[in-house]
């Protein structure tokens, strides 16, 4: 296992990040009476489990693009549309 060191930035999630003192995790988890290689175990899953974890500047960013996205297909299906009536219209 790496050595734990104060205050060590462990997740950056894009804009933000979560800064994660591993350190006095295990020095508390090792004082409630767990082993130092439970206390590490248990402060990993913990590192993995906040790796996953999502901002709301992420879901915004993502939103936003998923907006446009939706924008530009349903401009396009109505400019289709139109012109398909538009053809059908001067056929008629």
């Amino acid at each position: 296992m790496m050595p734990h060191t104060k205050c060590q930035p462990c997740y950056s999630l894009g804009m933000a990040s979560i800064v994660f003192d591993s350190h006095t995790f295990i020095k508390r988890l090792r004082s409630t009476g767990f082993t130092e290689d439970q206390a590490e175990a248990i402060v990993d899953a913990s590192r993995d489990a906040l790796s996953q974890l999502v901002t709301k500047d992420d879901l915004d960013t993502r939103l936003t693009a998923l907006e446009q996205s939706l924008t530009i297909r349903l401009g396009t299906i109505v400019a289709i549309a139109v012109g398909a009536v538009a053809a059908l219209i001067k056929l008629a």
